[in-house]
């Protein structure tokens, strides 16, 4: 299953952490991805430590969407 969060404004990545959480609850293997974000955040430290959660994230730190 996919599930794709995407727009404006907030709330996608906590909605995104929500779901894997659940999932993870569940025995579900999660590939958890963030395209175009690569600065430290908390919530991926906790991730870190969740079995079961794989992390893929860009290398590159991109700027806000409407400044590029």
């Amino acid at each position: 299953m996919i599930h794709l969060y995407t727009g404006e404004g907030k709330g996608k990545t906590t909605a995104a952490i929500g779901l894997c959480i659940r999932a993870t609850g569940r025995n579900f293997h999660v590939c958890f991805s963030q395209f175009m974000k690569g600065n430290d955040t908390g919530e991926l430290h906790v991730l870190k430590n969740i079995p079961n959660i794989t992390i893929f994230r860009s290398e590159k730190n991109f700027p806000f969407y409407h400044e590029m």
